[in-house]
Order: structure tokens, then sequence, then C-alpha cells
């Protein structure tokens, strides 16, 4: 299961550096473990972000969580030799890329 995950998380994360200007991914082993840092992220990082930042998403109605997924990917990025994020519109929208490839292809493979 968590192959098929690190797989699904890499077909997003190669989709967000051929959709999105300012998202770059140098070499496929810098998208395989841009992967594997993104997913460690995704489960060990962002949830503390989420906690910590709870009072402004609340207050800005939820929208202020896309600036935590924002975050968590320009974190990851930053982790890994030859991912680069060149701002944080391209992490905003890389990270939208990732979360909607990742839906769509696991939905797809769950059946």
């Amino acid at each position: 299961m968590f192959l098929i995950h690190w797989l699904v998380v890499a077909i997003g994360l190669a989709a967000a550096a051929y959709l999105v200007p300012g998202v770059n991914v140098s070499s496929g082993a810098a998208l395989v473990f841009g992967a594997l840092v993104l997913g460690f992220v995704n489960a060990v990082v962002k949830p503390v972000m989420i906690l910590l930042t709870l009072p402004l998403t609340v207050l800005s109605l939820g929208l202020f969580y896309f600036v935590v997924n924002a975050a968590a990917f320009a974190l990851a990025a930053a982790l890994v030799p030859g991912f680069s994020v060149a701002s944080f519109w391209a992490a905003l929208f890389g990270a939208l890329v990732v979360s909607l490839v990742s839906w769509f292809v696991g939905g797809f493979l769950a059946g």
C-alpha cells in the first residue's frame, strides 16, 4: 500500500512540475525522493502545522489551510536537491495539483 501511495504522489508531483510554472524537478531521482519527502512532510509535519494554525484556519473559514498546504509543499522542495519551488504561488498551485492528481489517481486505483 505504501508503494502505491508513493507512486501516486510521484505522479502528482510530476504533473505539478509539468503544469505549474515555478515548480521544477530536475531528475527522476529528485522526483522519487521528492515524493517520499512530500509524503513524510504531509504525514508528520503538516498535522503539527494544522494544529498550530487552527485559529487562523477557523477565522478564515478554512482558506488558511491552502497556505498550510503550500508551506508543506515548499518545505518538501527545500529539503530535496533537484526539487525547487520559485514562489508562494507556485507552491500553492503545485500543492493543489498534487492533491487533485493524487485524489483522482487514488480514486481510480481504489476501484
